[in-house]
């Protein structure tokens, strides 16, 4: 009699479980893909005509740039320079931040610059405190700090960018997450002819912001990096849109933007092709702020830049209802990335820090 009594107690805990709304995640691996300051005009309508046509900041033919770049229709537009977002993540996942379609996406810090949205972003909390790039340390824990002391995560959580400060963003000294950022981009322990190739290009390249590497340069630093390591929990930080805005040069802008498009259609390909990976993964690819409008301010961003504060959330994975470009949805944060992270994986990082904004996953279902 013991059997069937046993046989009704698991149905009934599965009966809880299902009328409390819990349903186990088919993802077993995250990819929180950002590429720095790329703005939501860009992402939701393509090339800006007054900046594209601007004859004397860029260097590019303006003949050259609508070839490849321009068209009357917007939506048309934005495929031209994101063919991988509006092609496979629009149509198999979701965007948020479209504000047009009544669907906001913000960070909640106040200060509208890249330590504090990175810092928003992995450990769910806006921290005024952290008001400067130059801020040392932080003393945050972060999603992935946390995911990687789980005993099923311990060692397969990792950081790659070309922003050398992620250093100090993921405090790697306390966290010991494997952290690959700036001049550490390059693995000393790879002596393979590749390897020793991939030391010397980087060590001779003419660097455009510090020992910060191009976007191209990290991203096969990660293309390899996934042959022999096989993470499950992955931070890749792009930084090429965000030196281009800033020194004025809308025409490289576009280039880096659709280069981006490109690095995370190929990573999507790659992962999708292993095993170990395949109908298993889910992609996040964000910003960490927006910037300015207009033929000047569009190239900065912070508090004296208005709109610098919105940002756009792109979605795609075996969890996430292929619904597209939403329409007049909930506000989505910055926040609620770090959270989500962890969702999507089965733990839930707010009861280890209750003060985290909640994931992002519920406003990814169907309206009812």
């Amino acid at each position: 009699m013991q059997t069937p009594f046993r046989l009704l107690l698991a149905l009934f805990a599965l009966g809880v479980a299902l009328s409390a709304g819990a349903a186990p995640r088919k993802t077993e691996t995250v990819v929180l893909i950002v590429s720095d300051g790329l703005r939501w005009q860009e992402i939701f309508n393509g090339a800006e005509a007054p900046l594209l046509n601007d004859k004397v900041n860029n260097w590019t033919a303006v003949s050259e740039l609508k070839q490849k770049y321009w068209h009357e229709d917007p939506k048309e537009r934005r495929k031209l320079l994101f063919p991988f977002v509006w092609g496979t993540m629009a149509k198999q996942g979701q965007l948020f931040g479209n504000p047009a379609l009544g669907s906001v996406a913000a960070v909640s810090n106040p200060y509208w610059f890249s330590y504090p949205g990175y810092n928003e972003m992995s450990s769910g909390i806006a921290d005024a405190k952290i008001d400067k790039n130059e801020f040392g340390a932080n003393p945050n824990v972060t999603v992935y700090e946390w995911l990687n002391q789980q005993p099923a995560l311990k060692g397969k959580v990792e950081i790659f960018g070309t922003w050398g400060v992620f250093h100090e963003i993921f405090n790697d000294k306390r966290s010991h997450l494997l952290v690959r950022s700036g001049e550490t981009i390059v693995d000393p322990a790879d002596h393979s002819p590749e390897g020793q190739m991939f030391a010397e290009l980087y060590s001779t390249m003419t660097h455009v912001e510090d020992a910060d590497p191009a976007d191209a340069f990290l991203h096969v630093a990660v293309r390899r990096h996934l042959q022999k390591s096989h993470p499950r929990v992955l931070f890749v930080g792009y930084g090429d849109t965000d030196t281009w805005q800033h020194m004025g040069r809308y025409d490289l802008l576009l280039d880096g933007a659709h280069a981006v498009d490109s690095f995370v259609g190929d990573l999507w390909k790659q992962m999708q092709s292993m095993p170990e990976y395949r109908g298993k993964t889910t992609f996040i690819f964000t910003c960490d702020h927006g910037r300015g409008s207009g033929p000047v301010n569009w190239r900065e961003h912070g508090v004296e830049q208005p709109g610098s504060d919105k940002i756009w959330v792109a979605i795609m994975g075996p969890d996430t209802p292929a619904l597209g470009e939403r329409s007049k949805v909930a506000p989505v944060t910055q926040a609620q990335l770090a959270a989500t992270v962890a969702d999507l994986l089965g733990y839930d990082f707010r009861k280890f820090k209750p003060a985290a904004a909640p994931s992002l996953l519920p406003q990814t279902l169907p309206a009812r």
